[in-house]
């Protein structure tokens, strides 16, 4: 960096010529006798005759001749020198690595060299005679007022600005000025212009990286490679207890709570040496010796060559979050009245009970109990009476079981008894008579002695022919119906052989076959709204049969008929392509609705499902596969839950929706629901229509709707029946609804009118909720 800023004006020649050592007058005068001596030694006959004072004269004048001429040769001389020194010069000048400008006092550019040019994107011309403050940010003004301002006072002449391009871009650029006065003796200033956009970009990283690293809410954690900290931030800091000083240079174990084994840790060191990486939850212990939780990502950071120097751990505490979680499994497994497992984890222990007597070749029982006479106890004594009761009868039905055995609350008043590790079916009897038994017991309830009894019906497992856990549910059901036709109070057996021959199973399948040829079945399509805004969002297509002699009938009196049978699945693909054309019709009349269809587990099982799904809809290339969505039940989707979650996958590939039908009475847990990528989660209208008189039906909608927000997944409620049914909704915070109380199923050519009339209840609307929300 030059202490002296150059000037690139040359020097008058007489300066130039004083930096060489001129010849000496002694020494010219020698040089010119003798050459002149030379010259007369050629001309002698002149010499002859001329007189002494001539000759004198004439030699004097040779003399002063030939001294010009050498001296004049000299001069030549220099002034190529001089002319050689200024392109030299010059092009150094200008092409130094750094701008020079010369400015007078006023700050007009003198000056400028072809870097500082090139820096600005300007010509010299547009320069010179231009003010510099005219080239710098106008928040940089008063640092370059500044830096001028001090060379009054002789201090150091620099500042850190950004100047303006030709283009309107800035950059920053460092300025160092000295000064200095013209050949008038008028003070000059001249400046060095330094590009430091680089640094400043470097600096700015810097100074991002020192930020995130301070104030991120995640803790982070840096080590070297012999696994000592070298840093902490303060989230760390507020998460463990522990302060930067009392963790430098330990290592990372002084922070395990001991729930992970050596196992554990070797898979995830496995992960960060050949992936770079690891992602998992992990149990540490804080400085006070709490255990918690905490979400992790630790990365291998490497330098330019490619080694590892450090690794990086960033955390989050997520105990809450655990607990919350587990808190939700609980509710999502287990009845909040009686504590007993419900339908979800009934159906997990169903399916392992089932696997474990298929390997020992030992025989279970499903027990379907229901409670007799107990909607009298609850219309006479209320519903808090009766809640009371169920506690009670859960648990001395509970201690009538062995520790093996599973009993689970399924509804109001009904529970099923899993009785495994059985030698023959008479095995069971005692347990069935102890459970009948407790069930009649009399229960002081306050001031009340009250008394049920309990029907209770039974199948076995395994069967002749395979059987699913759901389709053991509905016969040890149609038993138990049984035992309260036959008197109640008692158990009844369910025979399968006599069950399929009273069906006329294979008549049915034949009518319904012959319904779906002749074009019997038909679509009625249920509105969906949102009750808050008062959007119609859709509506579902619900299959009805027109039959000839018995009007129009509804799914339940032929749909279970076919349910195991392949015409499920012709009647399954029929609903999406009317589905489809009824889409296309409506599109062209001006209505464009998403519409729902119900996809059945043995259509939804099938292994070209997804290809037929897309020639469907390339069928109807007019319909837009978003318009289409398809409804599911749980059981549906846990029959194969690996196969179910790439369907939907594949499907919503295609732009096609899925939403999981009757939450809450299937038997998925938590894990299966986030395995299902399903966009939309239905609350089953059995828990919405008694919400407003059953507080534990409340509760699960409260659950439901809390577990999906969990998931991110949008919600509906089903069974809609009043107006006040919506306003808790509202309340609850579920917006979208369908139900009787907004609309019944409707013939699709009715569908438009009700649609473009349809206007939400005045309790629905946002100043109504928000008043309720405060009564």
């Amino acid at each position: 960096m030059p202490s002296q800023i150059p000037d690139p004006a040359p020097a008058e020649p007489a300066r130039i010529l004083k930096s060489y050592a001129p010849i000496e007058a002694q020494a010219l005068r020698q040089h010119a006798e003798a050459t002149l001596k030379q010259q007369l030694a050629t001309n002698q006959h002149a010499q002859d005759h001329s007189t002494e004072g001539v000759l004198r004269t004439l030699h004097e004048l040779r003399v002063h001749q030939i001294e010009l001429e050498m001296q004049n040769d000299e001069l030549r001389h220099m002034q190529d020198t001089l002319e050689t020194s200024r392109a030299d010069y010059t092009d150094l000048y200008d092409q130094a690595p750094v701008g020079y400008v010369t400015l007078n006092d006023t700050g007009q550019m003198l000056r400028a060299n072809q870097t500082a040019t090139n820096l600005l994107g300007l010509t010299n011309q547009a320069m010179v005679g231009a003010p510099l403050s005219q080239f710098i940010h106008r928040d940089d003004q008063d640092a370059y007022y500044l830096l001028r301002q001090r060379r009054q006072t002789q201090q150091e002449l620099s500042a850190e600005l950004r100047l303006k391009r030709a283009d309107g871009s800035y950059f920053w650029a460092r300025l160092m000025a000295t000064l200095a006065q013209d050949e008038a003796g008028a003070p000059l200033l001249r400046v060095v212009l330094f590009d430091i956009s680089a640094r400043i970009a470097a600096q700015e990283q810097l100074y991002l990286a020192a930020s995130v690293f301070s104030q991120a809410r995640e803790g982070i954690m840096i080590t070297n490679t012999q696994g000592q900290i070298v840093n902490v931030n303060a989230a760390f800091t507020h998460i463990t207890g522990y302060s930067r000083d009392e963790v430098l240079h330990k290592n990372p174990s002084m922070l395990s709570s001991g729930r992970q084994n050596a196992t554990f840790y070797a898979a995830m060191w496995h992960d960060i040496l050949s992936k770079g990486h690891w992602y998992g939850e992990i149990w540490n212990r804080r400085k006070n010796g709490e255990v918690y939780a905490e979400l992790q990502t630790i990365t291998t950071v490497r330098d330019a060559k490619g080694t590892a120097t450090h690794y990086l751990a960033l955390f989050s505490d997520i105990t809450s979050f655990k607990a919350s979680q587990t808190q939700l499994e609980h509710i999502a497994h287990y009845d909040l009245l009686t504590n007993l497992p419900n339908r979800a984890l009934l159906a997990d222990r169903l399916r392992q009970d089932m696997a474990q007597v298929q390997r020992h070749g030992a025989l279970l029982a499903v027990a379907y109990i229901d409670i007799d006479s107990f909607k009298a106890v609850n219309d006479q004594y209320g519903h808090e009476t009766g809640d009371h009761l169920l506690v009670a009868l859960a648990k001395c039905m509970k201690e009538a079981l062995r520790e093996g055995d599973t009993l689970a609350r399924v509804g109001g008043d009904e529970f099923v008894a899993v009785l495994t590790d059985l030698a023959d079916t008479s095995g069971c009897v005692p347990m069935l008579k102890r459970l009948i038994a407790a069930a009649s017991q009399c229960f002081q309830m306050g001031e009340l002695a009250l008394q049920v009894s309990a029907s209770v019906g039974v199948t076995f497992y395994p069967q002749a022919e395979t059987i699913e856990p759901d389709q053991l549910l509905r016969q040890a059901d149609q038993a138990m119906y049984q035992a309260k036709q036959t008197g109640k109070n008692r158990y009844h057996l369910f025979d399968a052989v006599h069950d399929r021959s009273v069906r006329g199973h294979h008549e049915g399948l034949e009518r319904i076959r012959l319904a779906l040829a002749s074009n019997e079945l038909v679509l009625y399509y249920q509105p969906k709204v949102n009750m808050r805004s008062g959007q119609v969002v859709g509506a579902e297509a619900l299959i009805r049969w027109q039959h000839p002699d018995h009007g129009l009938l509804s799914p339940l009196t032929f749909l279970p008929l076919m349910e195991t049978d392949p015409l499920a699945i012709e009647v399954g693909e029929w609903v999406i392509a009317t589905a489809l054309t009824q889409i296309a019709q409506w599109q062209q009349q001006g209505l464009n609705l998403q519409v729902s269809v119900n996809v059945g587990a043995q259509q939804l099982q099938q292994p070209n499902f997804v290809d037929r799904l897309r020639t469907l809809l390339q069928a109807h290339p007019s319909v837009d596969p978003a318009k289409l969505t398809l409804e599911m039940l749980e059981t549906s989707a846990l029959q194969d839950i690996g196969y179910a979650s790439q369907v939907i996958e594949d499907c919503q590939k295609m732009g096609v929706a899925f939403a999981l039908d009757d939450f809450g009475t299937g038997y998925s847990s938590l894990t299966y629901l986030k395995r299902l990528r399903v966009s939309t989660i239905k609350i089953d209208q059995s828990f919405v229509r008694n919400m407003l008189d059953d507080p534990q039906d409340r509760s699960i909608l409260e659950g439901v709707i809390g577990l999906a927000r969990a998931f991110n997944r949008e919600v509906i409620a089903e069974g809609v029946e009043t107006i006040a049914h919506g306003s808790l909704l509202l309340q609850l915070g579920c917006d979208l609804a369908q139900g009787y109380g907004i609309a019944r199923p409707m013939p699709a050519d009715t569908l438009p009118a009700w649609v473009s009339s349809w206007q939400p209840d005045a309790a629905w609307s946002p100043a109504t909720a928000v008043a309720q929300a405060y009564i």
